[in-house]
């Protein structure tokens, strides 16, 4: 597999990433917002031993990144056009819940088949992605009943020991406040659920 673009240093650890994804396994690494627990979102166990991980209940859905639009339009039945222009437009991270996703591990959508995805567009989550060629799991870094952590230093030791890698602090790309969510349906109509 040939990774361009970008420092020697990322290169290898995007590499140990994809090999603990392939095994699927859990990565602990910074996203365009929060760090986020990571894991292949076409893998029913692995997204399993998320769940597991944050003591949440898996009839909650999951966030899911992709790269680019041929991700999204592989695991979305239907994009709305509406979806395109917020991406496009939008000035800050944005997950957007779409009604009828596919290709995905079915523990990873909500119970009426929607999901949550987030497009990145630049930085260590979105190389990952781009490489990696599947979407990856972003839930935040922390047991369900605990704050999101603003930063590395706040993820509990228990999440950090539960998961397979580390990624290197290096690629924090330093935004520490979750992406905005929120929920589009077939006829447009956008419902805000964070800012």
């Amino acid at each position: 597999m040939a990774i361009y673009y970008f420092p020697k240093k990322m290169k290898e650890e995007i590499h140990k990433c994809i090999e603990v994804l392939k095994a699927g396994g859990l990565i602990l690494y910074p996203t365009d917002t929060v760090w986020g627990i990571g894991c292949d979102a076409t893998n029913e166990k692995a997204v399993q031993k998320v769940f597991d991980l944050k003591k949440r209940t898996d009839s909650k859905s999951l966030i899911v990144i992709v790269a680019n639009d041929r991700m999204l339009n592989y695991h979305v039945n239907d994009v709305p056009e509406l979806a395109w222009d917020i991406v496009d437009i939008s000035n800050k991270p944005t997950t957007i819940i779409y009604e009828d996703g596919k290709n995905l591990a079915i523990n990873v959508m909500a119970e009426d088949k929607s999901i949550a995805i987030r497009m990145i567009k630049e930085g260590f989550a979105h190389q990952l992605a781009f490489n990696y060629r599947k979407p990856i799991v972003s839930t935040s870094a922390n047991i369900s009943t605990s704050p999101t952590p603003n930063s590395y230093n706040e993820i509990s030791d228990e999440i950090k020991n539960g998961v397979d890698l580390i990624v290197n602090h290096s690629f924090d790309s330093g935004n520490k406040k979750p992406s905005s969510l929120i929920k589009l349906d077939l006829n447009g109509e956008i419902q805000i659920i964070r800012k």
